[in-house]
């Protein structure tokens, strides 16, 4: 598919820059070029078509759909729809809020929360376009079951009381819902292409930037030995190491494949990637906000043990 784009790179750091692509720096720009440029791509085109779908989901509509449903059903449909309303930390408050103040249970509140940064339609597209559809379906499927799974221990927990109180007392007003024309559809979706590549082009350059390093310069020896499938801890370690960093699933996707051409198992590279999105410490300040230390140790726990045994399945799977 994009064949033509990797012979344009190619021409360009042989014959614009003189660097063969067999050596250390020019596979590094290779690596960068090409993976820049195809992400763009699919992001801008992709973007533009989940965000017409999301057009049909805001918060509001959202919240008002969680309030129907109860048990299992509502950790479900909570999973879910954290597809198509990816939140990020920013909104994590506000959500949260609402959520609980609209009577919806904590538990599924929580698989919300826990599906919502792990899979979106860019960390879909992307793994789509670099690893193809096995894996982009396991890996969604994945953030969907641990959404629900993780959403009902929580429920079971019966960790009500460590919600801060005042999120109980606050009264959130419903908004009207805005009905959208075709129009105005195709306007959102456009306006949010631009936001979210100008939100994450920084991001963007950072991650492949450090995947170009890895690929160019990075030993494998080295990779495979620390984070290979043959360390039984490689997956352990891979989550722990991803939890105070802070990015979103674009920036740490190019990480993950250059990680994965260099002999680190699929499954410990995504676990990674998951633990960054889901569980950075940058979130769990914001959610400090709302919920209290016990609550938020329960989360980090339970999401985590949830990563750490998807890892070592998706090697198994994938071995």
């Amino acid at each position: 598919m994009f064949n033509w784009l990797l012979e344009a790179v190619n021409f360009l750091v042989e014959k614009v820059f003189d660097i063969s692509v067999g050596s250390k720096l020019g596979s590094a720009l290779q690596f960068f070029f090409y993976d820049t440029i195809k992400i763009v791509i699919l992001l801008s085109v992709m973007i533009f078509l989940i965000s017409y779908i999301r057009s049909y989901f805001p918060p509001e509509r959202t919240k008002r759909i969680l309030e129907r449903f109860s048990g299992i059903s509502g950790n479900i449909m909570a999973s879910l729809l954290g597809i198509v309303t990816p939140f990020c930390s920013c909104s994590s408050i506000p959500l949260f809020i609402g959520f609980v103040e609209a009577g919806i249970p904590l538990g599924v509140t929580f698989s919300f929360l826990i599906t919502s940064p792990i899979v979106n339609e860019a960390a879909f597209i992307i793994l789509l376009g670099l690893f193809g559809i096995k894996i982009a379906a396991i890996y969604t499927a994945s953030g969907i079951i641990l959404g629900i799974i993780g959403g009902v221990a929580i429920g079971k927990l019966k960790m009500e009381k460590y919600v801060e109180e005042y999120v109980y007392k606050m009264q959130i007003k419903s908004a009207e819902l805005v009905k959208l024309t075709q129009k105005d559809r195709v306007k959102f979706a456009l306006s949010n292409v631009e936001e979210i590549v100008q939100r994450i082009w920084l991001f963007l350059i950072i991650g492949i930037g450090i995947g170009a390093a890895i690929h160019g310069w990075a030993p494998e020896d080295i990779l495979s030995r620390y984070a290979g499938p043959d360390n039984p801890f490689a997956v352990f370690v891979a989550v722990i190491a991803g939890i105070p960093l802070y990015s979103n699933a674009i920036g740490t996707i190019p990480i993950a494949e250059a990680l994965i051409g260099k002999g680190v198992g699929m499954g410990t590279a995504l676990a990674f990637m998951m633990a960054i999105t889901a569980l950075s410490l940058p979130e769990m300040v914001l959610l400090r906000k709302v919920i209290k230390p016990k609550l938020i140790t329960a989360f980090v726990m339970i999401t985590g043990s949830g990563i750490v045994i998807i890892g070592y399945l998706f090697n198994n799977i994938i071995a």
